[in-house]
């Protein structure tokens, strides 16, 4: 595995770019390490040390990076659209042979078939399923069920909002903006500045302005509470489905075939 890339006699190093997207990350989700934590803490718990995972919506592959430090043993496959974090998780993993990224749109109904594998112990996505509408979403469900072997789990952590809380909704979300200002006055770096460092990138620059091409500034999805993730993973074919793991604003539900 290296650690940085060439290109045209400018050196990319994918680590920092890696560790600088954790940073924004973190920025929004102070407790990120946590949540990716119990993932990682199920995982084991329903496919021991050495799973095969889909990493859903992989970005940079950060679940991908946690994953194989814990559990060396492990395989992972990567899945995305985008080109710009695609080209940081594949600088960052190159020459891993426990690691594969595939390019594809998660709402092409034949994206799966671009998979190498047809069954893994886990799928795993964290932050980023958001951006689908819930009618896709459930259609998506419906395809990971097909793709988790009998007794694996799928588990997303993702922004859960339960709209019958809105007193105890506002609040939380005041104190977090308030605490992300005060990290932001310190030099913390946010979504739109990122991408704007990117993009001046000499290697990052043309897979930048591809991604946008794609995605525009942000994609308008939906937030629904994990009940209703719960349920919607019962209805696609999940035996079991609950959160694992809670904030005032997110939660990790895991379903289990």
């Amino acid at each position: 595995m290296t650690g940085s890339t060439e290109t045209a006699g400018v050196t990319a190093d994918w680590r920092a770019w890696q560790d600088s997207w954790d940073r924004q990350q973190e920025w929004y989700m102070p407790d990120r390490e946590e949540r990716l934590r119990v993932m990682l803490d199920m995982v084991e718990a329903f496919a021991g040390p050495t799973p095969r995972v889909l990493d859903l919506a992989c970005g940079t592959g950060s679940i991908t990076d946690r994953l194989l430090k814990r559990f060396p043993g492990a395989t992972s496959v990567g899945v995305d659209l985008d080109p710009a974090l695609l080209a940081i998780a594949e600088g960052t993993f190159a020459g891993d042979d426990r690691v594969t990224f595939v390019t594809a749109d998660l709402k092409d109904p034949h994206w799966a078939a671009r998979l190498p594998h047809t069954s893994y112990d886990a799928v795993l996505t964290a932050t980023a399923l958001h951006w689908l509408h819930n009618e896709p979403l459930a259609t998506l469900y419906g395809q990971i069920a097909g793709l988790v072997r009998d007794g694996g789990v799928f588990m997303n952590a993702d922004h859960m909002i339960d709209d019958t809380t809105p007193r105890i909704n506002a609040a939380e979300r005041a104190h977090r903006h308030a605490q992300m200002d005060r990290a932001k006055a310190s030099g913390a770096l946010d979504w739109a500045e990122w991408w704007a460092l990117a993009a001046k990138d000499p290697v990052l620059a043309g897979p930048t302005a591809k991604r946008f091409e794609i995605y525009g500034e942000h994609a308008d999805g939906e937030t629904p509470s994990a009940d209703w993730h719960a349920r919607t993973l019962h209805a696609a074919g999940f035996a079991e489905a609950r959160p694992v793991w809670r904030s005032p604003s997110d939660a990790l539900v895991l379903a289990v075939k």
